[in-house]
């Protein structure tokens, strides 16, 4: 017998029984806070071994060098997202799980080893005021039931935008000057709709057994939170 787990082979967890949404709902918030831990602990261990001057002069190398590391974290994150919820067996699901949160710790770590070198306090206020957002919007989402996904295409739309300003600032340094803080608010709104937008998939549209596709799609979206957070911090010190 194959042990492949096919997660659309039932519907969506809104139409399963209340035992099973709550099921679910508990295992994509522990797998959250799980992948959450995972990425604590690999930027500690990576602060700790990686001096900072190498990731800084490997960056520094080519004005496109960060042009590279962006395609390569798309790359990367398109075969987890694909792995994780492409109805594979539960190993694949999870190692794409863990492949993401891996690329997420390492194209945080810049940002997190100038924040260590300069404002440490940073950190933890940015991680404060994610958490209450994160706590906030959630509310929201399973308070008030809506089905937020008339979101989807708005912030697709947003999210091209802001990867052309960013590609553009890489090839424009000018403009990278002028996109500080108020590309910083854009992005914590942007954030903010893709955490309703997930958590309403969870709610309504997600299978009961692709909790794990589930807690990838809030992590990408807490994490681009605390990223923006953070830098909005960096920005006002």
């Amino acid at each position: 017998m194959s042990n492949t787990f096919n997660p659309y082979a039932v519907g969506p967890v809104a139409e399963a029984p209340l035992e099973t949404r709550t099921d679910f709902v508990r295992k994509t918030y522990t797998h959250l806070a799980g992948a959450i831990g995972l990425f604590a602990v690999l930027e500690w261990v990576l602060l700790s071994i990686i001096p900072p001057q190498a990731i800084f002069s490997l960056l520094n190398a080519s004005p496109y060098s960060w042009l590279v590391v962006l395609g390569a974290f798309m790359a990367v994150s398109w075969i987890a997202n694909k792995w994780a919820s492409g109805g594979a067996s539960k190993t694949m699901q999870y190692a794409g799980l863990g492949l993401y949160v891996v690329a997420e710790a390492v194209i945080f770590l810049p940002m997190l080893m100038i924040a260590t070198l300069y404002d440490p306090a940073a950190i933890g206020k940015a991680g404060i005021v994610t958490g209450f957002m994160v706590l906030g919007l959630t509310a929201i989402a399973f308070t008030t039931r809506k089905d937020f996904s008339f979101l989807g295409g708005m912030l697709k739309i947003g999210f091209i935008v802001a990867l052309g300003l960013v590609v553009a600032s890489i090839f424009f340094p000018g403009l990278a000057s002028g996109m500080g803080l108020w590309f910083s608010v854009a992005m914590i709104v942007l954030a903010s709709g893709s955490i309703l937008y997930n958590t309403s998939q969870i709610m309504y549209h997600y299978a009961p057994g692709q909790h794990v596709a589930a807690s990838l799609s809030l992590f990408a979206s807490v994490a681009l939170l605390f990223y923006y957070v953070l830098r909005l911090f960096m920005s006002r010190d």
